[in-house]
């Protein structure tokens, strides 16, 4: 979704992705140098809403407002996970996938 990762922009993506019965969990790794964090994360929040999400999310967020994003992510009600960094994510998508199954 690069540095316009508006809600709409965020929701094409995750129904892109859906749209693959194969896909069992999405990882979202953000750097929001461009961005802030916590646009990125409302963003994520309502197109999981819109989707009514119903595999593993696990966000990695880093930049801007980072806390805040985090703290939008972990007040949304939603099953999310959120990483520290890249490896963290990857961790937590696997096994979050492993419990899912």
């Amino acid at each position: 979704v690069g540095g316009g990762a508006t809600k709409e922009r965020v929701t094409e993506a995750f129904k892109i992705i859906l749209s693959d019965p194969n896909v069992e969990g999405i990882l979202v790794n953000i750097f929001g140098g461009i961005m802030r964090c916590d646009v990125i994360a409302e963003g994520v929040v309502a197109a999981a809403k819109e989707v009514s999400l119903s595999v593993p999310l696990v966000v990695r967020l880093e930049g801007t407002n980072v806390e805040k994003g985090k703290q939008i992510l972990a007040e949304s009600g939603l099953p999310i996970k959120s990483a520290d960094d890249l490896g963290d994510a990857a961790r937590k998508i696997v096994q979050a996938v492993k419990e899912a199954a």
